[in-house]
């Protein structure tokens, strides 16, 4: 009876402390470890900061790549860019990406409507002040036919696509474009052209004044923080792949990344961006809805494996886990016996 005591009601078999007593003061260590801990931060944002990168504007594409802002700015004048053949949710010439029965990009429809050769180019260029003749060539490029602007856009970007192809073979550039170093001025020379010349010229002169940028941003809101067109602008030229090229950033080096530099992205990332480089994903235009309906088959597929039948029995027959908590299964598996 007398061990059944001691078994539900211990003994204390601590004893007080005879030692000294210091007195502590919570507030005062407090502080002193909010102080070390600003301290700290403060040293090491200095020493690891992120680098403060000057962003891409319009002007500076203009400024710095005046030929390929012009030759851009042609395909989206003749609808043959990028934006222009996007899909929703910008307009309706392509049904996006899509799998099998899958049309995410089509069923969500135009939510930001988007026609290239107005919003990059002809409205733009009629919000320039005291230019008659500028104003002439765009009333006039609107009153052709579709064809007519069409024919004058083909025989404009011609010359400038042999242009970009012998840059980037690094061949002798055609003398058919040329460009001034002291205005930025770029000239075209080709027939057929009607008023395009006029009005690329006037284009990128605004471009490279500053009022693209502002013009491209203009909306409803107060505060101008919807930068989707200046963006997709760009994207359809040359800069920010430029860009992304000098910073490591085209998926060649890390896969799939959200740093600047030569640093690897998020760690999680690694398994989204292995399909990338793997057929038929890499040559796949659906590669993003493709990629993403592989990794929700697998993530469901983790997520259900305590309920899979044999699955959800490796552990008892692999039993990994009495290596790793190998103390716990050393120790008497039975409790010990109260007389």
């Amino acid at each position: 009876m007398n061990r059944l005591v001691r078994f539900l009601h211990p003994p204390d078999d601590t004893q007080q402390w005879k030692g000294r007593y210091q007195p502590y003061d919570l507030v005062k260590e407090a502080c002193i470890a909010v102080g070390v801990i600003t301290l700290l931060t403060i040293v090491l944002t200095v020493l690891f900061s992120s680098p403060d990168d000057k962003p891409s504007t319009i002007a500076q594409w203009s400024r710095d790549l005046p030929v390929n802002f012009v030759t851009a700015a042609t395909t989206e004048l003749d609808g043959t860019s990028g934006t222009a053949g996007y899909g929703p949710p910008y307009n309706h010439n392509s049904k996006g990406v899509h799998a099998a029965f899958l049309y995410p990009q089509k069923w969500l429809g135009v939510s930001h409507p988007i026609n290239t050769a107005n919003d990059f180019v002809i409205d733009p260029l009629k919000t320039v002040p005291n230019d008659p003749a500028l104003q002439s060539a765009v009333a006039q490029y609107q009153a052709a036919p579709e064809a007519t602007q069409k024919a004058w856009g083909e025989a404009y970007a011609k010359p400038l696509e042999e242009y970009a192809t012998a840059q980037e073979e690094k061949k002798p550039l055609p003398k058919t474009v040329a460009l001034d170093p002291t205005t930025g001025a770029v000239a075209v020379q080709a027939s057929n052209t009607g008023p395009v010349p006029t009005m690329m010229s006037g284009l990128l002169s605004l471009a490279q004044s500053g009022g693209l940028d502002g013009s491209l941003l203009t909306s409803k809101q107060f505060f101008q923080t919807d930068y989707t067109k200046p963006l997709l602008f760009m994207a359809d030229g040359g800069l920010l792949s430029e860009r992304a090229e000098g910073q490591h950033l085209l998926g060649e080096q890390w896969g799939m990344m959200n740093e600047t530099g030569s640093y690897p992205g998020q760690a999680w990332l690694w398994l989204y961006a292995l399909w990338y480089q793997v057929e038929p994903f890499k040559a796949s235009a659906n590669a993003d809805i493709l990629v993403m309906l592989v990794m929700g088959v697998l993530s469901l597929a983790f997520v259900c494996i305590p309920f899979l039948p044999g699955i959800n029995m490796l552990p008892r027959k692999i039993p990994i886990y009495r290596l790793i908590w190998r103390e716990h299964y050393r120790s008497p598996s039975t409790p010990p016996r109260v007389s």
